[in-house]
Formats: structure tokens, sequence, C-alpha cells
């Protein structure tokens, strides 16, 4: 054989060589056409809101394979629903590549409710949209402090701090709307509880300002008022009380003791 190579000229055994490394090339290229499928495409279905397990049906059948690479929620689509594909619906790819799908998860995870009061509105409303939760309905009550948010609600209750709630939850403010316009005489809150205290001011939309401890009070709902300001009354002239008024929205400042003020003539009171 080598033989019949060497005794032809050089420019045959070129050609030759040429001839063959021709042919293998257009029979490796046609092996890979085959083995890549090439020209054989298929358009990706859409299967976004579609459960996992109907996805995969409708992918496995235009003869592609799947893969779950993550997962979110999402609580405008069903648990386990697709909420990402790629490649994206409509898209022509070979038969035998792979989807990538994100699933929805089947229940919402659940975060930590923060202590948003005294916070602005807008503040509020921020705050929860860092966390995944929704602003609901807004109520107003007299508060000097204007669009400060008092009370914060979940489910028509009040939420504290700390509290676990899913993703997606709707929470409600009751704000400051400022100085009211009703106006009362400054109630006399001495010897009551401060729960007391508390209760009858709300009744009037007046708030509880700074508690000021006067001794060492460990129980501080039912301790003692001694001392308040604004005090009930004013001395305009020596012998001659006013009664001082106060405002819807205004707070009271109060001094509380774990025990009772001295008791007083009734008459010292009006």
């Amino acid at each position: 054989m080598f033989k019949f190579i060497t005794h032809k000229p050089l420019w045959v055994n070129i050609l030759a060589a040429i001839g063959i490394v021709l042919v293998v090339l257009f029979v490796f290229i046609e092996m890979l056409s085959f083995i890549t499928r090439h020209n054989e495409t298929e358009k990706v279905p859409s299967v976004i809101g579609q459960n996992i397990q109907s996805a995969a049906q409708a992918l496995t059948a235009k003869g592609f394979q799947i893969q779950v690479i993550d997962s979110v929620y999402d609580n405008t689509i069903g648990a386990l629903a697709v909420a990402k594909q790629s490649p994206d619906a409509e898209a022509q790819v070979k038969r035998g590549r792979t989807i990538y799908l994100t699933v929805n998860r089947a229940a919402a995870p659940e975060v930590t409710m923060p202590n948003l009061i005294g916070f602005s509105i807008k503040s509020a409303q921020m705050y929860l949209q860092t966390l995944g939760l929704k602003m609901g309905d807004t109520a107003y009550k007299p508060d000097i402090a204007r669009n400060a948010v008092l009370e914060q609600r979940y489910n028509g209750s009040s939420i504290k701090p700390g509290t676990k709630l899913p993703v997606g939850s709707v929470i409600s403010f009751v704000l400051g709307s400022g100085i009211g316009s009703g106006e009362y005489q400054v109630p006399d809150l001495i010897g009551l509880t401060l729960a007391q205290a508390r209760n009858q001011l709300n009744s009037l939309n007046i708030n509880i300002g700074s508690i000021v401890p006067m001794d060492n009070v460990s129980d501080t709902v039912n301790a003692f008022i001694v001392k308040q300001i604004p005090e009930v009354f004013t001395e305009a002239s020596p012998g001659v009380k006013v009664h001082n008024v106060i405002r819807q929205g205004q707070v009271v400042d109060v001094f509380i003791s774990s025990t009772p003020p001295p008791a007083r003539d009734s008459a010292l009171r009006y």
C-alpha cells in the first residue's frame, strides 16, 4: 500500500489527501446535523400561571425537558403555579432543550410586623412595601401629630410589633388629624390609675403625653396619678380659680406613683 502511494506523483497524493479530508468533513457535518437535530425546532408554549404538573405535561409533550430552578411568592397566581419561564413563550428552540421554570410557593412566607407608631404615613407605607406588606384603609382621630401613625391594625384589630404575618397582608392605620375643634374643661385625673385616666381621655379624643414616675413604680398601668399638666384650674387672681380648657388631639402629661395621693376635699376638685 505504501509502495502504491510512494510511486504516485506528489500532486496526486495531495489531491487524494484533500479528497479524503473533504469526505470525512462532509460525513462529520451530516452526522453532527443528525445528532443535534439541525433545523428541528419547536415553539415554546406559554406555561405562566399553570400548575407545575400541567406545565410539565405541556412542555414534555412538545419534546422539551424541564427543570425547576427557583421559587418566589406571588399572591396573584395560584400555589405551585409557574411564575417565570426561560426561554420565554413563543421562542423557537430545538426539541430536547431544557426549559427552566420558577414556581410560586405553596404558602406565603412570613415577615415580622414592625412598630410604625409615630411614623409619617409616607414613611410607614414605604416600610410596609419593603416587607412585602400592603397598606389598607386609613382612619383619623384628633391628635397633635398630624398624619402620624397612632395605631396599626390588621383584620380590624390592633397588631403588636413582632407579630408574624404572611407576606401580602394588609395593614390599616389610624392617623392623627391635628388639633380638633372640640374643646373641653381639663378633666381631673388626680387619684385615678393610669388605665382609668387613659380610658377617660380616650373618650374625649385627648391623649396621654409624658408619663413620669415619682417613685419606684413596678406596675405602670395600675399606678396612681399624683400630678398632671395642664392642671384642672388656673388661679387667675388670688382666690379666683378658672377652669382650664383643652382641645381634642392635645395631650396631658401625668406623674404617677405606686401609692395614691392624699384624699382631697371634694369641693377642691371643682
